[in-house]
């Protein structure tokens, strides 16, 4: 057996050549180790460390320093920067034990007493007398529970004998589903569970069952399915407005749907699209897939500032012309942190950076600015910022490995300057598209619990489902009374006059009515046409 010397070249230059492919080859080999256990680190925190992307404020401060050359003495909130070490805001104090039950909630009188044979009084033998009493409440629960309502429509014919067929019957009111057993109230306790609670059809099956009700599933879905269309010309309504919208947040995220054919299930997409103070509407739309199809859809014909992430799937917006891009800094400061295990210093210089620029969004919050205000302060502060910030990402992009964590999270930050630094060129701009990301997990939380779509149209169905349950959550609305209501209604209500059910308008229009003082008249339904409830 030859040794491994015997192997080598005889020639000193092809010895060296050989030596230098090898050092090449270990430097490449090394690369993918460290970036192997990058993604690894990244995996486990994901999986099991902490998800808040938190950071040492007191590190931080050395490295804005540095950055800025600002002198040992002078003082880091000159800047802009509180280094973290904020006051407490004054906060009332919560006081401890038991709070006061709500007062809205309905108030049953339970009364004990003390026995006749006990009321003597054991001194003089006279029978005590009550003088006070004393109370205390108890928090009870009434599970939710269903009933029958018979709809009674009553005849009316002429008795003349000359008048024989002359027989008329009160209308029936509007029904969700024409002919359809659910009422308002079943079918919005059936898309609430779903769309608002992540409770899926399966369990609400069960739920049912034990009621002595038998309601499959595909039942259920296929009330879902018609709630859907019933909303749809509210839906489509929404959209409108918030293409009406100055600024417009956009994200997406993935949605496992059926795929019959491949007897599998494939990808979709779920959008959500936020409208501005004036449109204050939160939309979502299905897409079978991630293609530039989607947006070029669902925002055809919007004009104004669109903020999202740098997918390319956007671009067929902004060629119009008529769509700018607002980028998502929470997306670039984010590959950052996960940059910090294999190039502390360049990542926390970063960070520091984007602790700065956050500081100067929390002032304008606590000061109450409005948009000139913010876009003003932030050319004071956060403009300067920007300008050093470049400097440094140049330099350090001239010193990193383009392909290493840090080297793509520097490339990311510069490859879409302009769109990260959009927000300082108009105070309606936020920094970053946080707010998209949290409309999305009303998505993410059901998705666990419901696990697919049954197919694109459900898909669709979903998409107008979540959108007015998230709008309700945006108002504050109780989704369940909302959508009751509007399933009573929407059948027949004048479509010119559509606007009028939409969440904002519809909870205005509650809050301007004046409750009516009680006449002793029977306890009406909440029926549109005021029929009668009885028994």
């Amino acid at each position: 057996m030859e040794t491994p010397s015997a192997q080598l070249p005889a020639d000193l230059a092809t010895c060296h050549q050989l030596i230098r492919d090898l050092l090449e080859k270990q430097s490449q080999d090394q690369f993918l180790i460290d970036k192997l256990q990058h993604q690894l680190e990244q995996m486990l925190r994901h999986r099991f460390g902490q998800r808040a992307e938190r950071i040492d404020l007191n590190q931080l401060e050395l490295f804005v320093r540095e950055l800025l050359r600002l002198p040992p003495d002078q003082p880091l909130e000159q800047v802009g920067e509180s280094t973290g070490r904020r006051e407490k805001k004054d906060k009332k104090h919560t006081p401890h034990g038991r709070r006061p039950l709500p007062a809205h909630l309905p108030r049953e009188r339970v009364e004990h007493d003390v026995p006749s044979a006990e009321r003597g009084c054991q001194k003089c033998g006279l029978e005590r007398q009550r003088i006070s009493e004393e109370t205390s409440e108890q928090l009870e629960y009434q599970p939710a529970s269903l009933k029958v309502l018979v709809q009674v429509r009553f005849k009316y014919a002429c008795l003349n004998p000359e008048c024989e067929g002359s027989v008329i019957t009160a209308d029936k009111p509007w029904q969700p589903i024409e002919k359809g057993l659910p009422g308002p109230g079943l079918l919005s306790h059936v898309v609430v569970s779903k769309y608002a609670d992540h409770l899926p059809l399966n369990r609400q099956e069960g739920i049912l069952a034990r009621q002595g009700v038998e309601l499959s599933r595909s039942t259920l879905c296929g009330w879902s399915m018609s709630a859907a269309d019933l909303l749809r010309p509210l839906y489509e309504l929404m959209w409108a407005e918030v293409r009406q919208s100055k600024v417009v947040p956009t994200d997406d995220t993935t949605v496992p749907v059926q795929d019959r054919e491949r007897t599998k299930t494939k990808t979709g997409r779920l959008w959500t699209c936020l409208g501005d103070r004036g449109h204050p509407y939160t939309v979502f739309a299905y897409t079978p897939d991630r293609s530039r199809n989607g947006p070029a859809e669902f925002l055809r014909g919007y004009s104004g500032y669109l903020q999202a992430d740098a997918y390319a799937g956007y671009n067929v917006l902004y060629d119009t012309g008529r769509v700018i891009w607002v980028g998502c800094n929470a997306h670039a400061r984010r590959k950052f942190v996960e940059a910090q295990t294999s190039d502390p210093a360049r990542a926390l210089t970063a960070l520091a950076v984007y602790r700065q620029l956050y500081e100067v969004e929390r002032q304008a919050r606590e000061r109450g600015l409005d948009a000139q205000g913010r876009y003003e302060l932030r050319l004071e502060k956060a403009k300067p910022l920007w300008e050093a910030f470049e400097k440094w990402l140049k330099k350090s992009a001239l010193e990193a490995l383009p392909k290493s964590p840090i080297g793509e999270a520097l490339g990311y930050l510069l490859g879409n300057w302009e769109g990260l630094t959009r927000y300082l060129e108009d105070g309606d701009l936020e920094i970053d598209n946080n707010a998209s990301e949290r409309a999305l997990r009303l998505i993410v939380v059901g998705r666990k619990n419901w696990l697919f779509a049954g197919s694109d149209r459900g898909g669709r169905a979903a998409a107008i489902l979540f959108s007015f349950t998230a709008t309700c959550k945006r108002h504050g609305i109780d989704p369940f009374e909302y959508l009751r209501d509007i399933f009573a209604r929407i059948a027949g209500h004048p479509a010119h006059r559509l606007a009028e059910l939409l969440p904002d308008r519809w909870l205005a229009a509650k809050k301007a009515v004046v409750p009516a003082v009680a006449d002793g008249s029977p306890e009406r339904c909440s029926s549109p046409t005021g029929a009668v409830c009885r028994g």
